[in-house]
């Protein structure tokens, strides 16, 4: 995979959009540019969990405006993803598709507890080096991550519905602030945190908050003197009694909150003082580094050896007894034929790694049931927590686990890039039935985006009279679908 000494990340947060360009330097990443538009695209969510058209507009506009700054970087270079409102959304995938076109770079969604790694990785890149855990408290938009770690590794990683923009809408939407409207939205987020309170008791020592929320707040606490420095339980009870006794979120007027804030500043110390008094947190410090920091570095462990989804395959192979051997020998196949395809060179490795990883991993069914094992295989890599895997990476490994054998007109739409790499999939499994190494003496594979041809030599096939008939069932399975598949037999 290549490197570059430029790296940029987009995080198309519910509440805000942000790019972090970052250059790199002796295996450091150094911030270079870095722009944020508050968007709000939660507050563009109805009651039919549509995206209006308002919010669409922004948010494209805004992507106009990063798409001249990102402009000449490679692909590979850029990261982008989506979090709470695009998961939530149910039109996301039409937005995005317009999204990807104005930005100019694929956008990824990704899990909460895939945000709350990132969050995670880049709030600990900001921090000085400590050996004790830390409780890592993210508030956006739509949701809050909360993740206990220690030094660079997350041990608990969580994702909660609670945000600045969706509490400030439930509870504050006639903009009104009172004690009992705060007192039930601090309910709400205890209630929502209770679920994971109790597994989070005692793993930490040190809370650190990030993102702009946390910031704000602490801004806000230091500049009235209500806290010396961070946030702090006292601070938080002296600003709200202050909000209270104001009474109108139009007329917030604070020491240290920046208007752009105003507007969801009141969900967002009601989410705070929620998580507070459910963890037991006395005192808080806040951290420069968040999400973007985050798929910056990650990014950058892609082309240094540090990929955290080659990781995860090599987990997920643990956790579920995967016949190692095996799935070495179907990987090195489906490498040999993907060599093969014309153009491959050209082809984003992207698509390398996901046959890779589909190779891996394709008899991860097998711990539910051999019956149908690719379907349970399926399944469980479209719904799993991977991390480092974005939504749309787990579907495409699902898919082609999926596909590794049985028909194909079953499977609905398949993605046009996708074909040549089901075919290679199923190939490598069944020349690998017989769970040895094959190989393919004089054979030749070539294949194209319309067509496939497989060349195998008289001899070879009369050895191997079970892979001859199935290769000859094969070729009728792509036919089924319009796609041609051929095998001839060469001369030794």
């Amino acid at each position: 995979m290549n490197e570059y000494n430029t790296l940029a990340a987009v995080d198309l947060g519910s509440n805000s959009f942000k790019l972090q360009v970052a250059r790199v330097v002796d295996n450091q990443i150094y911030p270079l540019d870095a722009l944020k538009e508050p968007i709000r695209l939660t507050a563009g969510i109805g009651s039919d969990k549509r995206l209006d058209a308002e919010s669409q507009d922004r948010a494209l506009a805004c992507l106009a405006r990063f798409n001249e700054r990102l402009r000449g970087l490679p692909r590979s270079a850029v990261r982008c993803v989506g979090t709470s409102a695009l998961r939530v959304a149910e039109n996301a995938s039409s937005f995005l598709q317009l999204a990807e076109e104005v930005l100019g770079y694929p956008i990824e969604i990704i899990s909460g507890r895939e945000e709350a790694r990132l969050i995670y990785i880049g709030v600990t890149h900001s921090l000085p080096t400590a050996t004790h855990p830390r409780l890592i408290v993210d508030i956006g938009g739509g949701s809050t991550e909360c993740v206990v770690g220690t030094g660079m590794i997350p041990h608990l990683m969580e994702s909660l519905q609670v945000g600045c923009v969706n509490f400030t809408q439930q509870f504050f939407g006639d903009g009104q602030i009172t004690r009992n409207k705060l007192l039930q939205a601090e309910i709400a987020v205890r209630t929502e945190a209770q679920t994971i309170a109790a597994r989070y008791a005692g793993k930490w020592q040190e809370a650190v908050g990030s993102s702009g929320t946390a910031r704000v707040i602490s801004d806000v606490l230091l500049q009235n003197g209500w806290a010396r420095q961070g946030i702090t339980r006292d601070g938080l009870a002296q600003l709200r009694e202050q909000m209270i006794l104001i009474g109108d979120q139009g007329k917030l007027e604070l020491a240290g909150m920046k208007a752009d804030r105003r507007p969801v500043f009141v969900g967002g110390v009601a989410v705070m003082s929620g998580i507070f008094a459910e963890f037991g947190i006395t005192e808080m410090t806040v951290a420069d580094g968040a999400l973007r920091e985050g798929v910056l570095y990650d990014l950058f462990g892609r082309f240094h050896h540090d990929d955290m989804r080659a990781a995860t395959v090599q987990q997920f192979m643990r956790r579920y007894q995967v016949d190692a051997k095996q799935a070495r020998r179907v990987a090195d196949m489906s490498s040999y034929l993907f060599g093969q395809m014309t153009g491959a060179a050209e082809v984003d490795m992207e698509l390398k790694c996901y046959l890779q990883w589909a190779a891996q991993l394709h008899e991860i069914g097998l711990s539910i049931a051999h019956s149908g094992y690719h379907k349970h295989g399926a399944y469980i890599l479209a719904h799993a927590d991977m991390p480092g895997f974005s939504q749309k990476d787990q579907a495409h490994i699902a898919m082609l686990v999926r596909a590794q054998r049985g028909s194909l007109d079953k499977l609905g739409d398949i993605p046009g890039f996708l074909l040549p790499l089901i075919l290679i999939m199923r190939l490598a499994v069944l020349f690998c039935r017989s769970r040895h190494v094959v190989h393919l003496n004089h054979g030749r594979f070539t294949l194209d985006r319309e067509q496939a041809r497989l060349e195998l030599t008289q001899d070879w096939l009369e050895a191997n009279p079970l892979t001859a008939a199935a290769l000859t069932d094969e070729s009728r399975t792509w036919k089924q679908i319009g796609f041609h598949f051929s095998l001839t037999i060469v001369a030794d």
